[in-house]
C-alpha cells in the first residue's frame, strides 16, 4: 500500500476549501526551555512536516528559527519575519505552518507580513482529525473543536468576505455567502453538537457492556503516532489496517480476534496515536477514544526505537495514560512495552537500548516479525497472570457480594449446593484482595 494510493489528487475541495497539495512552507520556531522546547529542534521539525504531509501538502521549505523571546505581535523578529517572507515569494508557497501556538493577532499580523495564509500546530492537527475521523463520534467532536477554534479567530482574523477561511478548513480560499464567525450561530451548532455526542457516547457506552460480557481478554495497543502501533496490529491478527509511514494514518480504534500461546480468543485494540501538544479542543475526543484503553485487560506501549526522540514520545504516552489513571491510578492494568523498529538500529546499538529495557519490554520490528512470539508469549503471560479464574464460596443470601464480583469481575461458571453458591470469577489479584476486604 502505498501513500498515492490514498492521497486526495491535488485541488479544491469546495465543501472543506481546501487545496490538497498546496506548497507548503514549514517553520519552528525554536527557545531553549524546558518540556518540549528540550527536545531535539531537527526532530521537531521534522514531525511537524510530517503531519504537514499527513493531510497530503506539498512541504516545499522547512527550518528551525530560534527566537530569545517571542514578540506579541509578530511571534518572530521583524528581520526573522523578512527572510520568511523571502522564503514565501522564492517558493512560492501557498501556506505557511507554524509549529507552536499562534496566538490570533499573530497569525493575523504574519498573514500581512507573508501575504499567505498562515496556521498553527492546533489548527494543522484539527486538519488532520478532520480529515482522518471516520465514526460518529468522532466526526462530531473534530467538529466541536473546529467551532471552538474558529470562535477566537475568524472575526478578529478578517473582516472582509474574500480572504473569510470557510467551512472546518483553514487552508482553503474565498469564504462563503456570509460571516461564519457569527457567534451565535457557532453556540448553537455546539450545543447541538454536545447533545449528539451524548446520545453517541450512551449508545457507545452500551457497546462497551456488551463485549465485556463476553468471556475474552482484550489488549489495547498505543503509542506515539506513527511508532508502527497499525503495522504491529497487522502483524497480530492478520488484518489489513492503513499502516504507512505517516503521521496519524489511522484514527478510529480497530478491533480483531487473535488466538495467544494458551489463549484461544483475545481482541486486539488499535487506538490512536499520541502526539506532543495535542490541541485543547481535542482533548476531549482524544480522551473519549482512549476510554477503550481503560477496558483493556493489557496495554501494549509501542515506542519506535529508531527515532531521536524515542525517550521524550514515551514521556508523552505516559503522562496520558497518568492522566487516565492507568499509571499510578485506581485503574491497574498491566503495561506491556513493544520496542518497536529495531530493524532500524545496528546491532551495537540495539544493545545500547536495550540493556535497561527491564522484563516487561520486548525488542520487536513489526515490519519484518522480528521478536513478535517473544512479544505474544508475553502479553499471554501476562493475562494469564492478571486474570485467573477465581473459585469464591456465599451463602446463598448473599446478594450484596455476588453483585459486587459481577460488577468487577467477569463471573465465568456457578455450582449452586444446599447452603451455598460457588462463583468462578475471572479477575486480576488485586481485585479479589479488594473483594477479601468486604
Amino acid at each position: 500500500m502505498t501513500i498515492e494510493t490514498h492521497a486526495p489528487q491535488p485541488g479544491f475541495d469546495a465543501q472543506r476549501g481546501l487545496r490538497f497539495g498546496a506548497r507548503t512552507v514549514v517553520v519552528l520556531p525554536h527557545k531553549d526551555g524546558q518540556g518540549r522546547e528540550a527536545r531535539d529542534p531537527e526532530a521537531r521539525l521534522a514531525e511537524a512536516s510530517g503531519l504537514a504531509r499527513a493531510i497530503y501538502l506539498d512541504v516545499v521549505h522547512e527550518e528551525v528559527i530560534r527566537i530569545r523571546k517571542a514578540s506579541v505581535g509578530l511571534l518572530f523578529g521583524k528581520g526573522q519575519v523578512e527572510r520568511m517572507a523571502a522564503n514565501v515569494a522564492a517558493t512560492e508557497a501557498e501556506l505557511v505552518v507554524i509549529d507552536g501556538i499562534v496566538s490570533p493577532i499573530q497569525q493575523r499580523n504574519l498573514e500581512k507580513e507573508l501575504k499567505t495564509k498562515v496556521i498553527d500546530r492546533t489548527g494543522l492537527i484539527l486538519e488532520i482529525f478532520g480529515e482522518r475521523a471516520s465514526t460518529a463520534e468522532g466526526a462530531l467532536q473534530v467538529e466541536l473543536a473546529h467551532l471552538s477554534y474558529q470562535a477566537s479567530r475568524l472575526v478578529r482574523s478578517w473582516t472582509h468576505l474574500e480572504r473569510q477561511r470557510g467551512g472546518f478548513g483553514f487552508l482553503g480560499g474565498p469564504g462563503e455567502t456570509q460571516i461564519e464567525a457569527d457567534r451565535r450561530q457557532i453556540r448553537d451548532r455546539m450545543a447541538k453538537l454536545k447533545g449528539d455526542l451524548e446520545d453517541v457516547k450512551r449508545t457507545r457506552g452500551l457497546h462497551r457492556a456488551r463485549r465485556q460480557k463476553a468471556p475474552y481478554p482484550v489488549v489495547a495497543l498505543v503509542g506515539y503516532t506513527n511508532a508502527g502501533k497499525s503495522t504491529l496490529f497487522n502483524r497480530l491478527t492478520g488484518a489489513t489496517v492503513m499502516a504507512e509511514n505517516l503521521l496519524f494514518a489511522t484514527l478510529d480504534p480497530t478491533m480483531r480476534a487473535v488466538a495467544l500461546p494458551g489463549i484461544d480468543k483475545a481482541i486486539v485494540s488499535d487506538t490512536v496515536g499520541f502526539v506532543s501538544s495535542l490541541p485543547t479542543q481535542l482533548v476531549a475526543a482524544f480522551r473519549a477514544t482512549l476510554e477503550e484503553v481503560l477496558e483493556a485487560d493489557v496495554i501494549v506501549h509501542v515506542r519506535d526505537l529508531a527515532h531521536p526522540d524515542s525517550a521524550a514520545q514515551a514521556g508523552d504516552v505516559e503522562a496520558v495514560l497518568r492522566d487516565l489513571g492507568v499509571i499510578d491510578g485506581e485503574i491497574a492494568i498491566p503495561i506491556i512495552t513493544a520496542l518497536n523498529k529495531i530493524d532500524l538500529l545496528e546491532p551495537d546499538q540495539r544493545a545500547a537500548l536495550l540493556s535497561g529495557a527491564g522484563d516487561a519490554a520486548v525488542a520487536v520490528s513489526a515490519l519484518d516479525g522480528e521478536g513478535i512470539d517473544e512479544l505474544t508469549h508475553l502479553i499471554s503471560r501476562t493475562l494469564q497472570a492478571s486474570q485467573r479464574v477465581h473459585a469464591i464460596r456465599l451463602s446463598q443470601g448473599d446478594g450484596r457480594r455476588a453483585a459486587w464480583l459481577h460488577q468487577h469481575g467477569e463471573v465465568v461458571g456457578r455450582r449452586d449446593e444446599d447452603d451455598a453458591v460457588v462463583l468462578q470469577v475471572r479477575m486480576p489479584d488485586e481485585v479479589k484482595a479488594r473483594f477479601d476486604a468486604l
